[in-house]
């Protein structure tokens, strides 16, 4: 059976979405896949949000490592913060090559110690999973093949956090 493009619509005019192929489409991109483009000047806050809070995760980390309740829990959260630490380095790296000007990040920021462990360990996962965001956007502004490969890097690490903090919280329950 042959299908032309005429059978291909009517073939999957049961799916409830609408189906256009590309050669297609007489409509512009929508809107909403703008950020989908490279755009510089959109990237340099973003990078100094992911500066800003990847130090503030390390920080965070190292009050988690300090009340720790196994030697099991302290080297993960050990191998995670020391990865938050070589981020924000990368972040920075990023930043000075698209600008010529450093960027340091602050301790700025007050430091709010959780009710309990088992908290810090669930602020921990939507922390990380908030830097997935994040970075997201980062990916889909920044320019150059080597700066996307170096946030994919980061953002699968994000990911690998998040998973090992979720272990780290049934754990403990």
């Amino acid at each position: 059976m042959n299908l032309y493009p005429g059978d291909i619509m009517q073939e999957y005019s049961s799916y409830p979405f609408a189906f256009t192929p590309v050669q297609y489409q007489t409509q512009p991109v929508l809107p909403s896949y703008q950020m989908y483009q490279t755009n510089l000047q959109a990237v340099l806050p973003l990078l100094q949000r992911a500066i800003q809070g990847e130090r503030n995760d390390e920080l965070f980390y190292d009050y988690l490592i300090q009340n720790a309740p196994s030697n099991q829990d302290k080297e993960i959260i050990t191998s995670i913060r020391d990865d938050e630490r070589r981020h924000r380095q990368m972040f920075k790296q990023m930043y000075y090559a698209l600008t010529g000007q450093t960027i340091e990040s602050t301790d700025s920021m007050p430091f709010e110690r959780p009710p309990s462990y088992l908290a810090g360990i669930e602020k921990a996962i939507f922390g990380e999973l908030g830097a997935v965001e994040l970075y997201r956007k980062i990916y889909f502004t920044i320019p150059y093949t080597v700066f996307k490969n170096m946030v994919f890097e980061i953002l699968t690490d994000e990911l690998k956090h998040a998973s090992k903090y979720n272990f780290l919280y049934a754990k403990n329950k």
